[in-house]
């Protein structure tokens, strides 16, 4: 896996189909995480930056189309994101309809699994680069660069490993480096549900993961009183 790879969101209520798109996309070079609904989706998008999402229509609860209407209202990095619908609605008013909503491009169900990377291809070469604001600063620590705007973490140019919940903590840390985060700060992220307790767990993993030795951390310090504080060299 490398720093090229299109970072896809995949977004299904459907588990089976689910699993489907995200095997047949990641072995057809793109990186892919996935989620059940709009709500996760939405959390997702508010801790990595995507290429592309690839919406089904219909879900309970927000639909599809209600999600790509909401996110081309927002003024921020995943209100720009190309939207892919996937729907079994295969009359014409329907991709009107989706288009109409700001969706990129629109793909019936039952699809040919080429066809949609092929779409998905084209969407990604088509996507204006120009006017995309800079991304925000890589975080640099001992031989890790942390790498803000995706999310992902780096060690001597080779990809860590993180879990959602690793990354949205790391995340938010980086971005008030050096400053210290309180426990509750930290909980508001939607990885962790205002678990308090969750944090302090995740912080164990992720320091097993970027210190050398990680009881007696370097760089993820306990700051006593407060809570947490990433402290780059």
């Amino acid at each position: 896996m490398t720093e090229a790879e299109p970072h896809l969101l995949v977004v299904d209520d459907d588990p089976r189909l689910r699993g489907l798109l995200r095997r047949y996309l990641s072995d057809s070079g793109f990186r892919v995480t996935a989620a059940a609904d709009a709500k996760e989706a939405r959390a997702q998008l508010a801790s990595f930056a995507f290429d592309l999402v690839v919406l089904d229509v219909m879900m309970p609860g927000e639909n599809g189309l209600d999600l790509t209407r909401a996110l081309r209202t927002e003024r921020s990095v995943s209100g720009a994101v190309p939207v892919l619908l996937l729907t079994a609605m295969a009359e014409p008013e329907d991709r009107v309809n989706g288009l109409e909503t700001g969706a990129d491009d629109y793909l019936a169900k039952p699809f040919e699994p080429r066809e949609l990377v092929l779409r998905i291809r084209n969407i990604l070469q088509r996507r204006p680069t120009p006017e995309e604001p800079a991304p925000p600063p890589d975080i640099r620590f001992a031989g890790f660069r942390f790498d803000l705007g995706r999310g992902e973490l780096f060690r001597d140019g080779d990809l860590v490993r993180l879990t959602a919940a690793e990354s949205a903590l790391l995340s938010s840390l980086a971005q008030r480096a050096p400053q210290a985060m309180s426990r509750e700060e930290l909980s508001q992220s939607a990885q962790f549900s205002g678990n308090v307790r969750n944090v302090d767990v995740q912080m164990t993993r992720l320091r097993r993961k970027v210190e050398p030795d990680p009881r007696n951390p370097r760089y993820l310090q306990t700051v006593r009183g407060t809570g947490y504080a990433l402290r780059p060299d």
